[in-house]
């Protein structure tokens, strides 16, 4: 499809792409109309050095295709027609390599919302921060991971990918998120996608909602995938800003624990 614009109504509360059970292949499709126009794509900062990963440089970009309660972004992710600017991969990429020069870091990210949205987009800046010298890390919810994306990523030896499990089963990933239960099982299939094309790859889940057992039954499940994601898989700690606060508060979610700010 086409990286175009089109005038196209963003997702609202009680409509497709909010109420519970949704599609984030449909919100996908809605979010790309406008946040990718002619190649270019949304961020609402770019080339912010920061500590992660111990010293990363990373560029924000604008909208995403799942409605996570716990998610820190906001306005960026809710509002996608009047948050950021648009770039081209030129822009981020050179705005990336400068600063990571700047502050002596070998690592880069796009975060702060999904960065498969625009694949070709992302495939541009990953090809130039390779021929900078420069590791790259894909942070992504991986239901947009199929195995053209994998493969075509697989090129690329500065590569690492974090998937973000919304949850650790179907049912509290559709609880967490609002979206139909079966797409926690493609983030699995992402996973399953990123070995098989011998992608450095792994698994994050959000496990602040999550009962022992259910952590358990999920590191079960990956091992059965492969021993290595059971192995690294990361475990998150909702952070508790406070529109992520009301937000939980609203969809009567408690966090056994949370980092508070």
């Amino acid at each position: 499809m086409p990286e175009t614009q089109k005038d196209h109504p963003e997702p609202q509360p009680g409509k497709r792409g909010q109420a519970p059970g949704y599609d984030p292949s449909e919100l996908a499709a809605d979010i790309r109309r406008i946040v990718l126009r002619n190649g270019q794509r949304k961020y609402y900062r770019l080339a912010r050095a920061g500590r992660w990963y111990g010293g990363i440089v990373t560029a924000d970009c604008c909208g995403c295709n799942l409605r996570c309660l716990f998610c820190w972004s906001g306005q960026p992710r809710n509002n996608v027609r009047d948050a950021g600017q648009f770039y081209d991969a030129f822009e981020v990429s050179r705005a990336l390599i400068d600063t990571a020069q700047k502050h002596r870091y070998s690592l880069t990210r796009i975060s702060g919302n999904e960065p498969t949205l625009g694949r070709s987009h992302l495939l541009q800046i990953i090809h130039a921060l390779e021929a900078a010298g420069l590791a790259f890390i894909l942070e992504t919810n991986g239901l947009l991971v199929d195995l053209s994306l994998a493969q075509a990523l697989s090129v690329y030896p500065n590569i690492h990918v974090r998937v973000s499990l919304k949850g650790t089963d179907p049912k509290e990933f559709s609880r967490l998120t609002g979206a139909s239960p079966e797409y926690f099982n493609k983030q699995l299939k992402a996973l399953e996608n990123l070995l098989i094309s011998g992608i450095s790859c792994h698994p994050a889940v959000m496990t602040s909602f999550s009962a022992p057992e259910q952590v358990s039954h999920l590191r079960e499940t990956l091992q059965i995938i492969h021993p290595d994601l059971e192995r690294n898989l990361e475990e998150e700690t909702v952070i508790l800003y406070p529109h992520v606060v009301e937000r939980l508060k609203a969809a009567g979610l408690e966090p056994r624990e949370g980092y508070e700010v």
